[in-house]
């Protein structure tokens, strides 16, 4: 394809913060990889929560307007940046590569992304391509928090909530595969089919069952070793009072107040994990290829599989993708195709 016939491309983009009705399709100029990156044909893309706080304007992240969101993403590599030699033409990718800071995201035509956020989809995995866009962010979150920020060990007891979220499914097999035991929190039967089925061993009712109740079902009154709060608000304050003494709380949503006296009396540490800081400050930009190797491995084992909601959208029904995410009643991941 020359560089003629793509000087105009075709993107979903907002103008202003607002509500999902901001989307508006747009003819934006394609752009050019500079050195170490490459450009994307886009196959795929899947929705994240962080999408719908930067659509809205709660978290100032985003691109300069008119912003292209999204960082997932899943493609073919169409053109190579001066200096890239990991990656050639027609190689099929996936990352979180974009859609904050200076970056803009998926929701087009074409993405250019930084090479060491990508990975090279091999033989060996048995995802399509279109569904490797549904992992790279949620894995890397999960990962970073659980393993890298929280040191999880086998055969210790963890308590993650929300275990058929976006992030949540892959912290249950990513603790399983560590050799934890993994304790989940859900809202209905359904959901409990699901969190067993990708390795829970401990299921808990969150709206028909106290965390002290809980707490003694499963620990004898001791509480958890490890919580990954995948929530947030009041959420944290449940994952206090649920973890052990001397035990840790992992993070990925703690834009909220709250009392750590219980903190501080159980001697708890909290580790807060955002995993948009590498493109937002290039801080860490040197591990990203170490973890797409980690999701890379754990894809070619076989080791991980993204759970993905039963409603797909084309990428110009994304406002109705974010109405899916914020009415609560989406599982797993949302996914993208154009």
């Amino acid at each position: 394809m020359s560089d003629l016939e793509v000087v105009i491309m075709k993107a979903m983009v907002i103008e202003e913060f607002g509500g999902p009705d901001v989307f508006v399709e747009r003819d934006v100029p394609t752009p050019e990889p500079a050195e170490g990156q490459v450009r994307i044909r886009v196959v795929a893309s899947s929705v994240n929560p962080l999408e719908t706080k930067i659509r809205s304007g709660l978290v100032k992240t985003g691109p300069a307007m008119p912003a292209i969101l999204n960082g997932d993403v899943a493609g073919v590599v169409d053109k190579v940046g001066p200096g890239v030699v990991s990656l050639a033409e027609g190689d099929e990718v996936f990352g979180c590569a974009g859609g904050v800071g200076q970056w803009q995201g998926a929701l087009a035509d074409y993405m250019v992304a930084d090479v060491r956020l990508l990975a090279k989809r091999t033989p060996a995995m048995a995802l399509p391509l279109e569904e490797c866009a549904t992992l790279p962010l949620v894995y890397l979150t999960a990962w970073s928090a659980l393993v890298d920020r929280a040191g999880i060990q086998a055969g210790e007891h963890v308590l993650i909530h929300a275990g058929t979220g976006g992030v949540g499914h892959v912290a249950i097999q990513i603790a399983k595969a560590r050799g934890a035991r993994v304790a989940t929190t859900v809202s209905s039967e359904d959901k409990a089919r699901l969190a067993r089925d990708l390795g829970a061993d401990d299921i808990i009712f969150y709206r028909e069952e106290s965390v002290e109740d809980y707490k003694q079902r499963l620990t004898d009154g001791r509480g958890f070793s490890l919580v990954f709060d995948t929530v947030g608000g009041q959420n944290i304050d449940r994952s206090i009072e649920g973890a052990a003494i001397n035990g840790r709380i992992c993070s990925i949503n703690t834009r909220s107040t709250h009392d750590l006296t219980l903190m501080h009396a159980k001697s708890l540490t909290l580790h807060v994990t955002f995993r948009s800081l590498a493109l937002l400050h290039g801080i860490g930009m040197e591990d990203q290829p170490r973890l797409m190797k980690v999701l890379s491995d754990a894809l070619e084992q076989g080791g991980v599989r993204p759970l993905i909601d039963g409603q797909r959208f084309a990428f110009t029904e994304i406002g109705e993708a974010h109405r899916r995410i914020e009415s609560g009643e989406a599982v797993g991941k949302i996914l993208l195709t154009r």
